[in-house]
């Protein structure tokens, strides 16, 4: 007995250091995707669509990869209304983790799409909360429908085209593809319910943060 015992405490230690080989390193500064790791302050207040570009690009600067240029996956709505899937690139995008998440535009709006709980990671590689964490964070900010287009509707759904930090609503994803049931909006990673208001305390009483993606244009 006291022969098997040693035996598999043998192989155990063999293995635990391939186990660690095999888990990627984070390199922040080859990424072209992540999720913010922080609100930039006030909730749906992003700064329009030049504060949250820009909220992207201090997150990519400070781990080293300020040298891409970075935009949010935010619609707009209204008079000039901008698509999330038209300013972010052709792609493909990878994660902090190396790992490809989206090889086009089109392949991010699709089912052949990588974004999971695992790789939609933020800016330093580490895991975004979800279903099940405390807190719950993930409601990602998006205002786009499931195709990455803007609303037509007269219904806020860009917390006021992102200038908003208490009245109004935004639509949202869930980063972990997990909801309440398993409709096609409930694991959707960008269009799956709108939010509660525009505030912090609003955002968080459905399972958000006021984090939102950020892609790499180059």
């Amino acid at each position: 007995m006291r022969y098997v015992r040693s035996a598999l405490i043998a192989a155990a230690a063999l293995l635990a250091p391939t186990a660690q080989a095999q888990a990627p390193a984070p390199n922040p500064a080859a990424m072209t995707f992540f999720v913010t790791s922080v609100n930039p302050g006030r909730g749906g207040d992003l700064g329009g669509l030049a504060g949250a570009d820009a909220h992207c690009q201090a997150l990519a600067a400070a781990v080293g990869a300020g040298g891409r240029t970075w935009r949010a996956y935010l619609s707009t709505q209204g008079a000039g209304a901008v698509n999330a899937r038209d300013r972010i690139g052709t792609g493909p995008w990878q994660n902090a983790l190396g790992v490809v998440v989206a090889r086009s535009v089109a392949d991010l709006h699709s089912d052949a799409n990588a974004m999971t709980k695992a790789t939609n990671v933020n800016e330093r590689g580490q895991v975004v909360n979800g279903r099940g964490d405390t807190p719950n964070e993930h409601d990602v900010l998006t205002g786009s429908q499931a195709d990455g287009t803007a609303f037509a509707t007269a219904e806020d759904r860009t917390c006021r085209n992102w200038t908003s930090g208490g009245e109004g609503s935004a639509m949202v994803g869930h980063h972990d593809r997990i909801g309440l049931d398993e409709s096609a909006a409930a694991k959707s990673w960008n269009a799956s319910h709108p939010s509660r208001g525009c505030s912090i305390p609003a955002l968080r009483q459905s399972g958000g943060a006021g984090l939102y993606y950020c892609f790499a244009i180059n």
